[in-house]
């Protein structure tokens, strides 16, 4: 077994050997495209979406120093007409990127090392070979197919972990590019190559007015294309495994859904495109083993803190982060960006780049981003109450815990005067005189309860919809709340309403003691009023 060619399958046995879920019909879409125009395929998805699985996959697949048959047989692929046509038929080169970024003794000579051990490893496997010694990895790719008359797939996992990590780098990031070039922008590419997957985080970066790699076909968080449903999991993966393991569906959704993307059938010319919800697979996975939901994002991510991105205070930031944060759609141009995380230079390149890196969701139809489920939104307050660039964001958030623990005390007046405050000082006038400017408000007011609870919006009674309900995580001292908003209406018929329509009989399962919240808005006065009662359950 090779260390870059000849790896085998034991790099996807791993996956398949825990709780593995079926994304094989990835591969009919690779095999429609080997050998043709669109063969350079180029997919990017945030951290922890199963990239990296997903490119052991196809090595598995497609490596003909091993026997995948039994491997594939029991998933999806093997269905396909082309599952026997390209099994095991081809010499796979795997690189991951990673594996030299990560040892920099001498970084100047970075990609010529890199360049070199694969060289060596390929040499190995064709030993009966003689190449001139002045062979590049091209060179002996060339020599090789046209002597065997077989063409190779290249993986390349990780492809811009040298971007983001060696940007200071220009010396190193020009020899990279040009290794790139070299292999697939040439005359020979179609020689040596069946097929070429690279898999990253970023989209190819653009030199000057175009991509240095532009004959590749990019399916990104902003342009999935066929890619949308391959990588990441659907309600249906997540409702067979919350059946499993005896887990909330619903919670589930809540908190890792939110990547919504296009998916159609690639074989069907005029295909039917469907919304579908894509969720964070290892968030899900990580809750499934721990029995729990909760914010696993912050442990999976490698980069910086999401701080540093959004105290960037370029013009517009502060406005659109207000938005994101009190759940409202923000339309923004991604077509600015230039796929450099550490070249952003306005509002709208911050913005995408947050896309890229899963901290926010994108409807392309609409063309705007909101923030996508619980786990990220958390993210996002934390990072607020942090900040030093958007101080004004900074002190609602503290108002908003300082809010809650008025609630927590049952200080009516306390709570009407703040969620007065921040609907005098955090609310457009534009948007200031409707019911669902109280319910934005209020939803603002108690952001710090993120720490908490877990938000509920609308939640169904037998009866009618509690406007919002925080659930006190596990392990929590914390009342159950209960809120209910009125518009030019009483805090006591809030309250009343509550009472009469059964609202906390749907928390059956809990537990506790819950507080009954009423809130009102008086649109004449431009008063608000706060009434607060209590009730225990067994």
């Amino acid at each position: 077994m090779g260390i870059y060619i000849n790896r085998g399958n034991s790099g996807f046995v791993k996956y398949t050997n825990s709780e593995y879920v079926d994304k094989t019909r990835m591969i009919a879409y690779i095999n429609s495209t080997l050998g043709g125009a669109n063969m350079l395929t180029c997919v990017t998805r945030p951290r922890r979406f199963g990239k990296s699985m997903a490119a052991n996959m196809l090595c598995a697949y497609y490596d003909k120093s091993c026997d995948s048959s039994s491997l594939f047989e029991k998933f999806e692929i093997a269905k396909d007409p082309s599952f026997k046509e390209h099994l095991n038929k081809y010499r796979v080169i795997y690189i991951d990127i990673t594996d030299f970024t990560t040892r920099l003794g001498h970084p100047e000579n970075l990609v010529v090392n890199m360049q070199n051990k694969v060289i060596a490893d390929v040499m190995k496997a064709y030993p009966e070979f003689t190449f001139a010694d002045d062979s590049d990895l091209m060179d002996i790719l060339l020599e090789v197919a046209t002597l065997t008359d077989e063409r190779f797939i290249m993986i390349i996992d990780e492809w811009d972990a040298m971007c983001r990590e060696l940007s200071d780098r220009p010396e190193i990031m020009s020899d990279y590019v040009s290794l790139l070039r070299r292999l697939f922008k040439g005359s020979n590419t179609s020689k040596v190559f069946a097929g070429i997957y690279m898999t990253g985080i970023l989209p190819i970066k653009k030199y000057g007015t175009q991509s240095a790699l532009n004959d590749f076909r990019e399916y990104s968080m902003t342009t999935p294309g066929p890619m949308g449903g391959f990588l990441g999991f659907n309600d249906d993966d997540v409702k067979m495994l919350s059946e499993e393991y005896h887990m909330d569906f619903s919670e589930l959704k809540r908190w890792y859904d939110g990547y919504e993307m296009d998916t159609f059938d690639w074989r069907i010319n005029a295909p039917d495109i469907k919304k579908t919800a894509i969720y964070n697979p290892n968030s899900v996975m990580t809750a499934i083993r721990a029995r729990r939901c909760d914010n696993y994002w912050a442990q999976s991510e490698a980069f910086d803190s999401l701080q540093r991105y959004i105290d960037n205070d370029f013009n517009g930031v502060k406005e659109t982060l207000e938005k994101l944060i009190k759940g409202e759609p923000v339309r923004i141009n991604v077509l600015r960006f230039g796929n450099d995380m550490n070249d952003v230079s306005d509002n709208e390149e911050l913005f995408t780049l947050l896309i890229h890196l899963g901290y926010l969701t994108y409807d392309l139809n609409f063309k705007h981003v909101t923030l996508p489920n619980q786990e990220i939104r958390e993210e996002f307050v934390e990072a607020l109450r942090g900040s030093k660039s958007h101080k004004e964001l900074s002190e609602l958030v503290r108002t908003s815990d300082k809010l809650l623990e008025a609630l927590w005390m049952r200080d009516e007046e306390a709570v009407a005067t703040g969620v007065e405050y921040i609907h005098n000082h955090k609310v457009a006038p534009n948007f200031y005189n409707n019911e669902q400017a109280l319910r934005s408000v209020v939803r603002t007011a108690f952001l710090g309860a993120i720490d908490h609870y877990i938000e509920i919006q609308e939640l169904p009674s037998g009866k009618g919809y509690a406007d919002l309900v925080f659930i006190p995580r596990r392990n929590s001292n914390h009342p159950i709340l209960v809120i209910e908003l009125k518009w030019n209406d009483t805090a006591e018929t809030a309250i009343s309403q509550i009472k009469n329509r059964d609202y906390p009989e749907i928390i059956t399962p809990l537990a506790g003691e819950i507080l009954l919240v009423g809130i009102s808005y008086n649109s004449g006065t431009k008063k608000h009023t706060c009434l607060i009662d209590s009730m225990t359950k067994e």
